[in-house]
């Protein structure tokens, strides 16, 4: 399967700010660095500053991710993933929460506190229909999760 091609626009919103880079020619992420010290306290979110912007391509999104390497230490993204629409041209922030040991987790300046990645976006056509038009499946109304308990 031959690979697609994109280009996407960053812009230094502070002249400290690094350009995401990535950690191999095959990683699929490209990292993000904290451009400012930035205490995480436990059980609490904080917003850490990339001093980016960018600009994706219509009909793409970025998805920021927590690492690997600071999510086993305890710091995750509370919502899972960030989504970056290709319209947002703010700064780039990575939502981050501290569950690890500890009463807070300081983030460095110029660590690598996310990375991100690039996925299309189909045009979807939302379609209102009655329950009995939508079908049946095997699974149909069987509870929340793939085994049906709670």
């Amino acid at each position: 399967m031959a690979r697609v091609e994109l280009t996407v626009e960053f812009a230094k919103l502070d002249a400290e700010a690094r350009m995401p880079t990535q950690g191999s020619a095959e990683a699929a992420g490209w990292d993000l660095y904290a451009l400012e010290e930035t205490i995480v306290v436990r059980h609490k979110s904080s917003l850490i500053r990339t001093g980016l912007a960018t600009a994706i391509p219509s009909g793409w999104e970025g998805q920021l991710r927590c690492r690997s390497s600071l999510g086993k230490k305890g710091m995750i993204m509370p919502n899972g993933l960030g989504t970056i629409d290709s319209d947002y041209r703010g700064e780039l922030m990575v939502l981050a929460t501290w569950i690890g040991e500890g009463d807070s987790f300081t983030v460095a300046k110029g660590e690598r506190v996310a990375q991100m990645l690039f996925a299309p976006v189909p045009k979807v056509t939302l379609v209102e229909t009655s329950v009995e038009d939508l079908g049946t499946t095997s699974r149909g109304e069987g509870g929340f999760g793939s085994t049906g308990q709670f």
